[in-house]
């Protein structure tokens, strides 16, 4: 029942992800703003596949990772057709609790950065507590 994952040796482990920004992506069509750039619901949602790109080949069978916390600075607008790479560092692991150092580019422009953290949970225990055991 106790915790048996160490992800200390993860640390430093990187994953990007990378997107042509569509109509799709806009502040406008998520609802998160007025007007046609990228919006921050969209780089949240990029940060959070870019830390689970940096695990997805570290984790041991029937764990995973759930997010718990996120800061993000979203600092500078990216058009339609801008292309944004969204690039997630693990910079700490303590105990069950990761995280993140998130940066977004467009070309040589930072455009949002911040933190996500994720803590690690054994599948099957994490979903049968969610369900519930009605």
């Amino acid at each position: 029942m106790g915790f048996s994952v160490d992800a200390a040796p993860w640390v430093g482990a990187v994953a990007r992800v990378e997107l042509t920004v569509t109509d799709a992506d806009t502040a406008q069509s998520l609802g998160s703003g007025d007007v046609p750039v990228l919006g921050t619901p969209k780089v949240l949602a990029l940060a959070e596949a870019a830390t689970v790109g940096a695990l997805v080949r570290r984790l041991p069978p029937g764990w995973t990772t759930v997010g718990t916390r996120v800061e993000l600075e979203h600092r500078a607008p990216t058009p339609i057709g801008g292309k944004v790479t969204v690039e997630a560092r693990l910079a700490k692991a303590d105990g069950r609790k990761l995280v993140f150092e998130i940066l977004a580019r467009d070309g040589g422009q930072v455009v949002a950065e911040g933190r996500v953290e994720r803590v690690l949970v054994e599948r099957h225990r994490f979903l049968e507590k969610a369900l519930g055991s009605a």
